[in-house]
C-alpha cells in the first residue's frame, strides 16, 4: 500500500486501518512461531511497512493539528 492511497482514507478509517493491520502483523507472526509459516515469507514485511506507513501518517495529522 502506497502512502498515497493512506492518505486519501479519512482519520477514523485510518484508526481502523491501523487495528487490522496490526492484527494481521500479531497473527503472521504467531503463526510463524507455532511453526506454520506462511506461503509467502515477504507478506510479514511487507504488512509492518504498511503498518509503519500508516502511523506515519496518523503522526502527521496528529501534529498538523497541535500546530
Amino acid at each position: 500500500m502506497k502512502a498515497r492511497n493512506i492518505r486519501e482514507h479519512g482519520d477514523q478509517e485510518l484508526e481502523q486501518l491501523h487495528d487490522e493491520t496490526l492484527r494481521k502483523v500479531f497473527d503472521l507472526r504467531v503463526r510463524k512461531g507455532v511453526g506454520n509459516a506462511t506461503d509467502q515469507p515477504l507478506l510479514v514485511r511487507e504488512t509492518r511497512r504498511d503498518l509503519a506507513r500508516i502511523k506515519t501518517v496518523l503522526r502527521e495529522r496528529e501534529l498538523k493539528k497541535h500546530g
